[in-house]
C-alpha cells in the first residue's frame, strides 16, 4: 500500500504542476493541444468530444507536461489557431503561463504545512535534557530531566519561559556548543580543547558541570551527546501561516545552498537524492507515520517549484528569464540564441540527475536504503 501511496504523491506533485500551466495557458488564450502525465510513448490518450485538447499517459514516470502551440517560432501550424501560438503572445501572458506551474507547488507546499501545524500540536523543542546518548561525553554527566538553565553562560531554561522562547534559546544552545573546536583539523571523535560549562536544575538544585564535546563528522560538529525534550503546543490559524512562510524560507535558502555546493563540494554530492531515493524515504516514512510523509511530499512540492524557477532552460525560470530579456529588449530575441543558452540547463538537469540517480544505486547495491534520519 505504501508504494501506491507514495507513487499517488508524486503523480499528484506533477499533475498540480502541468495543470497551473494548462489552467493558465486557457485563461489567457493560448492553445493547448495535450495535457500529458508522464512522457512518451505514450501508452494512454483520449480527446473529449468538442475539444481541442488530448489527454494522455506516458510510458516513463519521470514528470509530465503540457503541450502549447507554438513553443518554438519555427513550429509549423494551422493558420486558423496561428495567433493563439505561445510566441505570438505578449510576454506578460507567457509569464503568466510559465510561472504557473512552480507558483502551483509553492501554494500547494504553503497549504500543506498550513493544515498540519494548525490542526495538531506543533511539537516545540525545550531545553530540557531528554536522553543521554551511550559512551557519549555527556554520559554520566547529565541525565534525563535535567533543565539547562545555561550553556558556557548563555541563557536556557527559566520558569515560566515560554514554548517559542525556549524553542529560540534551544538553537542558541546548540550554536555555542557548536563553537568549541578541537586543536587541529577536526577528525571523527577529537576532542574539544576547553570544556562546555553548564549549569543545570536537578532535584529543585542548580549544579554546575562540565563536559568535553567530541567531534561528530556526521553532524559536521562538535557534540556533547544528549538530546533536548520538547513539548506540544497549539498554535492558531494565524501564527500557523506564520510559520509555514518561515519554514518555507529556510527550506528555500537550504535548497538553493546545496544546489550551488554540488559543484564545488564532494560531500554535498553526496547527499543527494534522485527520483528513486526520494519515492522511496517518502515510502517508508509512510509505513510509520503518515503525517511526517505528507510534509516531506510538502517539501517535495516546494523543491520542485524552486528548483524549476532556475533561470535555465529547459526549467519553467528559463522561459521567465528569457521572456523577460525580450522585454528587457524591446524585440523577439533569437531562437537560435536560446537554444544555445539552453544547453547549460540541459547539462545542469542532466548533472543533478546523474549525481542523484548514482547516490541511488549505490545506497541499494550496499543495502544502506533510504530511511529518514
Amino acid at each position: 500500500m505504501s508504494y501506491f501511496l507514495a507513487f499517488a504523491g508524486f503523480a499528484a506533485l506533477i499533475i498540480l504542476h502541468e495543470f497551473g500551466h494548462f489552467v493558465a495557458a486557457k485563461a489567457v488564450g493560448m492553445r493547448v493541444e495535450r495535457f500529458a502525465l508522464f512522457f512518451p510513448p505514450l501508452v494512454a490518450r483520449w480527446r473529449p468530444k468538442g475539444s481541442e485538447t488530448e489527454y494522455a499517459v506516458g510510458a516513463i514516470p519521470l514528470g509530465g507536461y503540457v503541450k502549447i502551440t507554438g513553443m518554438s517560432p519555427q513550429e509549423e501550424m494551422p493558420a486558423e489557431v496561428a495567433h493563439r501560438a505561445y510566441f505570438r503572445q505578449k510576454v506578460w501572458k507567457r509569464i503568466v503561463v510559465i510561472a504557473a506551474g512552480p507558483v502551483v507547488n509553492i501554494v500547494l507546499a504553503f497549504l500543506i504545512l498550513w493544515v498540519l501545524f494548525a490542526s495538531r500540536p506543533m511539537q516545540l523543542v525545550q531545553p530540557v535534557v531528554d536522553r543521554v546518548q551511550k559512551d557519549s561525553p555527556a554520559q554520566g554527566v547529565l541525565q534525563p530531566g535535567d533543565r539547562l538553565v545555561s550553556v558556557d553562560g548563555l541563557p536556557g531554561y527559566a520558569r515560566g519561559i515560554s514554548a517559542e522562547r525556549g524553542e529560540q534559546r534551544v538553537l542558541a544552545l546548540r550554536n555555542q556548543i557548536a563553537r568549541h573546536s578541537c586543536a587541529g583539523k577536526p577528525e571523527q571523535g577529537c576532542a574539544a580543547t576547553q570544556p562546555v560549562k553548564l549549569v543545570v536544575l536537578r532535584d529543585g538544585e542548580r549544579r554546575m558541570l562540565e563536559v568535553t564535546p567530541r567531534y561528530d563528522e556526521q553532524a559536521e560538529r562538535l557534540l556533547i551527546g544528549f538530546e533536548f525534550g520538547s513539548r506540544g503546543v497549539d498554535v492558531g490559524i494565524a501564527e500557523a501561516a506564520q510559520l509555514s512562510v518561515t519554514g518555507m524560507w529556510n527550506v528555500t535558502t537550504i535548497t538553493v545552498d546545496r544546489i550551488v555546493r554540488l559543484f564545488f563540494d564532494e560531500q554535498a554530492r553526496s547527499e543527494v537524492s534522485g527520483v528513486v531515493g526520494t519515492y522511496e524515504a517518502t515510502r517508508q516514512t509512510l509505513e510509520f507515520d503518515t503525517v511526517r510523509a505528507v510534509s516531506i511530499l510538502a517539501l517535495i512540492s516546494l523543491s520542485l517549484g524552486i528548483i524549476n524557477l532556475f533561470p535555465f532552460l529547459p526549467l519553467d525560470g528559463g522561459h521567465i528569464f528569457w521572456a523577460l530579456a525580450e522585454k528587457v529588449r524591446g524585440r523577439a530575441i533569437s531562437f537560435r540564441v536560446m537554444e544555445r543558452a539552453s544547453i547549460v540547463g540541459f547539462m545542469l538537469v542532466l548533472f543533478l540527475f546523474y549525481v542523484g540517480l548514482s547516490n541511488d544505486i549505490g545506497r541499494l547495491s550496499s543495502g544502506e536504503g533510504f530511511g529518514v534520519r
